[in-house]
């Protein structure tokens, strides 16, 4: 049994990949915690409550934590998941209540209780992760892999012209991060668009035959038709958090990584956040930079037809 806790800002594709680790063989989430980015953190923790119910699997305890980045104002994304994180749908009334206690304590507790063993899965800012390794580093440094959904990967953000959300909201956190020495796996944005994103017709086919957790997926994340319509100009459904769970929990759906030394960048405003995947020894060398080691595995490619074929015969299969 694997040993897992998931680190979330919970919006729609939170939710997504919330639903494929409650639901996956083999695993164990042994907690959620939420921090604030896409809403404030009393709204994520209220939408990860919701999606715990309408999973069907198990009903993990839920632990609030950082309201707010490590230095900086929170950066809101209200006009992508609307502003309840989750297609302001009326979808949000749950019956289950937080769990008493700090996240940042929860997750010292189980990098204590699973050395070795505890996987995370980060698709939130860092900042509560970040926060434990600064409050327990040596239990922290034991943990087994952290598999995060950030940065643009090889291609620019999303968030600014070089930057991705989840690092922008505190770029300082994710940094430290990459500096804990802990295996981490990135699914950066680039690879959660195009084919790995639901088209028009797919969220319709959950909308109609979705499980209870398939229409509720569907739901939360219709809005996001419309904003990438006006975006990019084409109508899509990105899944970015499911594509780094999908990494975890379908290891197989990964079909090629580099290792890289991912530097980020925190003091030029212009830059903030954006993560730079540099070569490992020779071009860091010639950057000037002393630390040349990689610290993260890039996803370079995901088997998208895979990954959707696994996603909707969840989504769709009865509960």
């Amino acid at each position: 049994m694997r040993h897992f806790l998931i680190d979330t800002d919970t919006a729609g594709d939170d939710a997504v990949a919330l639903i494929m680790l409650l639901r996956a063989e083999g695993i164990c989430v042994d907690a959620i915690t939420t921090v604030a980015g896409n809403v404030p953190v009393e709204q994520a923790t209220q939408n990860a409550l919701a999606t715990i119910e309408v999973a069907g699997g198990s009903t993990p305890p839920v632990f609030q934590g950082s309201d707010r980045p490590l230095f900086r104002p929170l950066d809101r994304m209200n006009g992508v998941h609307g502003e309840d994180g989750m297609g302001d749908c009326d979808l949000i009334h749950p019956h289950l209540t937080p769990a008493p206690g700090h996240a940042v304590d929860e997750i010292c507790r189980l990098a204590k209780a699973y050395p070795g063993e505890l996987e995370i899965l980060m698709i939130g800012p860092a900042t509560n992760i970040a926060l434990a390794f600064m409050k327990e580093p040596e239990a922290m440094r034991k943990v087994k892999r952290i598999y995060s959904m950030g940065t643009g990967g090889f291609a620019p953000g999303m968030e600014t012209a070089v930057a991705e959300f989840n690092v922008y909201v505190d770029a300082e956190a994710y940094a430290a991060v990459l500096d804990s020495g802990v295996p981490v796996t990135i699914a950066g944005f680039d690879v959660c668009m195009g084919p790995t994103a639901l088209s028009e017709e797919e969220l319709r086919l959950l909308q109609r035959e979705g499980n209870t957790a398939g229409k509720f997926a569907a739901a939360c994340n219709a809005s996001l038709i419309e904003f990438t319509r006006q975006r990019i100009g084409t109508a899509l459904v990105p899944l970015p958090d499911p594509t780094a769970a999908a990494a975890a929990v379908w290891p197989e759906t990964v079909v090629g990584s580099e290792d890289r030394y991912c530097y980020v960048c925190t003091r030029e405003e212009a830059t903030y956040g954006q993560v730079i995947p540099f070569l490992p020894d020779k071009e860091i060398k010639e950057q000037g930079f002393h630390r040349h080691a990689a610290n993260a595995a890039l996803i370079r490619k995901i088997d998208a037809n895979r990954f959707k074929q696994r996603l909707m015969e969840l989504l769709t299969r009865p509960l």
